[in-house]
């Protein structure tokens, strides 16, 4: 509701509520406006800035502008740096060291963009501090309210994952269960995605399948009903609070009526190959956008700058045209538009004209301004999601299909173009389906969707293999362990878990000699805890033993809590407990050990390890000697990554 309403201020105001949108100012009336004149009469309330067009585009840029710098200012103050291993250097077993390189930081702004890449990242067992926290939370609510308000080709859809993700964390963070459990932890996260998107699209079942399908790694059955009540209770406060004013959870409500025939099957195909043709060409397209224009000093150092010019071309592209100047749910919800019952929209009052030719101009300029516009609009540094841009280009380009279609009404192939070319972009299949049933409440044309979809992904992996959300991950440069295709690599190999056994440096800077005391010094922890941060692995830890067995494992983060927190008034000749009973006056880090970190024998097939981090979600995994049980390595899933890749 926010949105619509600022977004609606770049062409006017409500005199009665300057806070009421557009919609909601003209009483249920939702025309597609040019020009004060066709906001129709009954609409007194409403008042445009100026009734002039060039004023009006200038009013209308301006606006854009400001909201694209508020935004991006916002995202700003999330700025972190991360440290991150530089290339063969850290964990990588001899095999692959050629090099010691030391640490690289890396930036990051934690509200940009839609957080799905980074929410996969941590779902599949990586660490990204403060990802999560509260004032990510609010700052990417208030950025994302303004980035949409700009007009640029994003969506709002995306950021609501994000923030539903750091609602599931902050409660999560309440509860022993989960706060103490790593494990339980992304079981609770998987479902607090699947409540975002519910919330979004107003489709809770689409929602649990999309985390299962798209952003999950560990999605074992227990997490999907539970996913499946969250994603209920959403879709229940979602509709009680109405924000659409229909009192129905469907955004795009249609009834075409008329059923399609075989012969519309060819027709469909066309569609799924130009929605593939268009997400290949958009993923490669804004990875090498990411990878070069992005990389320019100016840019890169002043990432606002760079929303200014991307928010400046999208104004001056978009707003000649009367349906791109429109947000981009409400462009959706005029092109499925059904003109054969009594609607007299905008749209239907086009295509009833004897000459159409100026409409379907205005189709193929917005179909082609929408993939330009998405590919330089994508990584812009403030929150925003692909999901909306393309299905907008894919209505365009279905409903301009559609004119010459007389069988059936467009709306139909906007429909379907929509869902092809969103299958493109991001490569979802079943879940995408259902949403697109759950949008528009059309179950007769889930045949259509399914063909659209299959073919489109087809046509989009022969030109790019990785969807949006991979190729994301990589540019922003964080690590994410596909397990199957891990498992792809090391099958028939013949390699064993030994292979990934770190060097004997790095086994020394890691683990730490138990006496019988059960205690250690505290400068000796300090200077693990160093050498920890300097290999930048984010998630790496300490593995305690005595006499070469293993007796626990210490995460870097709660032994950076309990030695500068708990500990920060003890001297550095103080000795410290991380085994067996405290005593008073000791202090305890034993709570925050792992007695019982999981194991795998060094001479096991490395299919096996793969099993266990891809379907256990591990982080990280002990390697013992066969024979003796003596600890011999530790591999964390940033070592198996970086093999995998």
């Amino acid at each position: 509701m926010a949105e619509a309403t600022v977004s609606d201020w770049k062409l006017g105001y409500c005199s009665s509520n300057v806070f009421s949108n557009r919609e909601n100012c003209c009483t249920d009336r939702h025309p597609l406006n040019t020009t004060k004149a066709n906001l129709g009469e009954g609409c007194p309330a409403w008042h445009m800035w100026t009734e002039d067009y060039w004023k009006a585009f200038g009013v209308f840029v301006g606006f854009a502008l400001a909201f694209g710098v508020i935004s991006s200012s916002f995202t700003m103050l999330t700025k972190s740096t991360l440290p991150s291993a530089a290339p063969d250097h850290g964990d990588k077993p001899q095999s692959f060291q050629a090099g010691d390189q030391g640490l690289v930081g890396k930036s990051m702004y934690l509200a940009a963009g839609s957080g799905i890449p980074e929410i996969k990242t941590i779902l599949s067992g990586f660490v990204i501090p403060h990802f999560l926290d509260l004032k990510v939370l609010v700052i990417k609510a208030i950025g994302a309210v303004f980035a949409v308000a700009t007009g640029m080709c994003l969506g709002k859809e995306g950021p609501f994952v994000h923030i539903s993700t750091c609602v599931a964390y902050l409660v999560g963070m309440l509860f022993p269960k989960y706060n103490e459990n790593g494990r339980k932890m992304r079981e609770l996260l998987s479902a607090g995605c699947s409540a975002g998107l519910s919330v979004a699209f107003g489709a809770p079942i689409g929602g649990v399948l999309f985390s299962y399908e798209e952003i999950s790694t560990y999605f074992p059955r227990k997490v999907l009903w539970r996913a499946f009540l969250c994603s209920l209770f959403a879709a229940m406060v979602l509709k009680a609070f109405n924000p659409t004013g229909t009192g129905k959870l469907v955004l795009f409500e249609t009834n075409y009526g008329v059923s399609y025939s075989p012969t519309h099957y060819l027709i469909f195909v066309v569609l799924g190959i130009a929605g593939g043709l268009f997400g290949g060409v958009f993923c490669k397209a804004n990875f090498l956008w990411s990878k070069k224009f992005r990389k320019y000093t100016i840019i890169k150092q002043y990432p606002v700058f760079e929303v200014f010019l991307v928010v400046l071309a999208t104004g001056l592209l978009q707003y000649p045209n009367p349906m791109t100047r429109e947000p981009g749910d409400t462009i959706i919800k005029d092109l499925l538009v059904d003109c054969r019952g009594d609607s007299k929209g905008w749209v239907c009052q086009q295509e009833a004209k004897d000459d159409n030719t100026k409409f379907i101009g205005w189709l193929v300029y917005g179909t082609l301004v929408k993939l330009v516009l998405t590919i330089i609009t994508f990584g812009c540094k403030v929150p925003s999601g692909i999901i909306i841009p393309a299905l907008d280009a894919g209505a365009f380009f279905g409903r301009l299909v559609g004119q010459w279609i007389t069988t059936i009404s467009p709306g139909v192939f906007a429909m379907v173009g929509a869902a092809a070319f969103l299958a493109g972009v991001s490569r979802m299949t079943i879940s995408l389906c259902v949403i697109m049933f759950e949008l528009t409440g059309e179950l007769e044309y889930i045949v259509p969707h399914m063909i659209a979809i299959l073919v489109a992904k087809w046509v989009a992996d022969a030109l790019e293999k990785d969807g949006v959300y991979d190729l994301a991950q990589t540019v922003l440069g964080h690590p994410f362990l596909d397990a199957d295709h891990a498992m792809n690599l090391v099958q028939g190999t013949q390699e064993l878990v030994e292979r990934l056994i770190p060097p004997k440096q790095t086994m020394h800077e890691i683990t730490v000699d138990v006496p019988k005391d059960n205690k250690v010094s505290k400068r000796v922890l300090d200077e693990k805890l160093d050498k920890l941060k300097e290999r930048g692995l984010l998630d790496a830890g300490l593995v305690l033993v005595q006499d070469g067995m293993l007796q626990g494992y210490l995460a870097e983060g709660e032994l950076d809590f309990g030695l500068n927190d708990l500990g920060r008034h003890w001297a550095s000749t103080s000795r410290i407990r991380v085994l067996g009973d405290a005593e008073d006056g000791d202090l305890d880090l034993s709570m925050f050990i792992d007695r019982t970190p999981l194991t795998i024998c060094a001479k096991a097939p490395m299919e096996y390890l793969v099993e266990m981090f891809g379907k256990l979600g591990l982080r990280y995994l002990c390697v013992v000697e066969e024979g003796s049980g003596k600890l011999v390595g530790v591999s964390c899933s940033f070592v198996l990554a970086g093999y995998d890749d």
